[in-house]
């Protein structure tokens, strides 16, 4: 995860949880609402780039077995 993502994460997750917060404080229950869905997007967010950042590990795990693969097969 970049800098720049969990920056942007953090800044929906606490944004969100303001307008909650000002939301519960004024009893506007539709600000309390946008601010409780800005926070899950945050979280949302956070939970995508991990899967992503898994993802390419992945792939690049598999490219460089296969790398080590072919090189013993080459060797044989």
């Amino acid at each position: 995860m970049t800098v720049e993502e969990k920056f942007d994460n953090a800044k929906d997750k606490i944004a969100g949880k303001a307008k909650e917060v000002e939301g519960k404080v004024t009893g506007d229950k539709q600000r309390e609402l946008q601010g409780k869905t800005q926070n899950i997007f945050g979280k949302a967010k956070d939970a995508v780039t991990d899967i992503k950042d898994a993802a390419e590990e992945a792939v690049k795990d598999t490219i460089d077995d296969y790398k080590q693969d072919s090189k013993k097969n080459i060797d044989k």
